[in-house]
C-alpha cells in the first residue's frame, strides 16, 4: 500500500472540509445529489465517447496501481542480466534457454527467445523495439482517461452551474426552489474543478510515473540483449546495470 497516496487523498478532502468550516459553511450543503451525477456522469460519457473500450478498462484496472503500486523489480532485473551475462560468456547463448523457460515476464521471454534461436541482433533489437512501443502505446492510452476526464469535468462543472442558473430563473417566483437551484449551480463547478485537480490530475501523473519506469526497465532489457546478442563486452553490460539502479 502506498500510504502517501492514500494520505494525499484524505489531506485533499480534509482540506475542504475544513476550509468550508472555517468560513462557517455547512457541510450538508457540498453533497449535492443533482450536482454529482451531472459532473460524475457527464464526464464519464465524454471519456467514453473519445477512447477505445479496451483502453478506457484498462485504465479503470489501473487505478489500484496509484494505491498499490508494482513492487520496484530493478535489483531482481539487475541480478538477472548479470546471470544472462555470465552465463553467455561461459556456457554459449544456448545455454540462455534455462532462463527463457524460468521467466515469468512475456517480454524477458521473448528477448531470451529471440537470442536462443540465433536471430541477427539487429533485428532481435527492431522486434524487441516494437514491442516495446506497442506496450508504451497501449499503457499511455489508458492512463489518458484520466488525463482525459481533468479535462472535460471543470467544463462540464460550469455546465451543470448554468444549468442550476436555469432552474432558479425558472423559479424566480418561487423562493422554497431558488435555494436547492443555487447550491446545485456552485456545487457543480466545486465538484468539477475538485475531482480535476484533486483526483484525476495527480491519478494520471501517478499512473504515468509507472508506466515510464517499466518501459525504461524494458528499454534496458532490449539493450542487454542486443549486446549479449553481438558478444559486447562484459563492461558495456555492467555500464547498463549501472544506468538501471540509478536513483535506487
Amino acid at each position: 500500500m502506498d500510504w502517501a497516496s492514500v494520505a494525499g487523498v484524505l489531506l485533499a478532502l480534509a482540506g475542504i472540509v475544513v476550509g468550508q468550516a472555517l468560513e462557517g459553511g455547512k457541510l450538508a450543503s457540498l453533497f449535492q445529489p443533482a450536482a454529482f451525477a451531472i459532473v460524475v456522469v457527464g464526464t464519464l460519457g465524454a471519456v467514453l465517447l473519445q477512447s477505445r473500450y479496451a483502453s478506457f478498462k484498462r485504465g479503470l484496472r489501473m487505478l489500484k496501481l496509484v494505491f498499490a503500486p508494482p513492487p520496484d523489480t530493478r535489483l531482481a532485473l539487475a541480478r538477472e542480466i548479470n546471470a544472462w551475462s555470465l552465463s553467455a560468456r561461459r556456457d554459449g547463448l544456448l545455454s540462455l534457454e534455462r532462463y527463457m523457460l524460468a521467466s515469468k515476464d512475456p517480454f524477458i521471454t521473448k528477448g531470451l527467445r529471440l537470442i536462443v534461436d540465433g536471430i541477427n541482433p539487429d533485428k532481435l533489437r527492431q522486434i524487441l523495439d516494437a514491442e516495446i512501443t506497442v506496450y508504451e502505446t497501449e499503457e499511455r492510452l489508458a492512463v489518458r482517461i484520466w488525463e482525459s476526464a481533468a479535462g472535460y469535468s471543470p467544463t462540464i462543472g460550469i455546465l451543470g452551474a448554468v444549468l442550476g442558473l436555469i432552474h432558479v430563473m425558472e423559479n424566480l417566483t418561487d423562493p422554497n426552489k431558488l435555494g436547492a437551484g443555487i447550491a446545485v449551480a456552485f456545487v457543480s463547478t466545486v465538484y468539477g474543478v475538485g475531482l480535476a485537480n484533486l483526483l484525476f490530475y495527480p491519478i494520471a501523473n501517478k499512473l504515468k510515473a509507472v508506466v515510464t519506469q517499466a518501459v525504461f526497465q524494458q528499454e534496458i532489457a532490449a539493450a542487454v540483449f542486443y549486446d549479449i546478442a553481438t558478444g559486447d563486452h562484459t563492461r558495456v553490460i555492467d555500464e547498463r546495470v549501472a544506468t538501471l539502479m540509478q536513483g535506487r
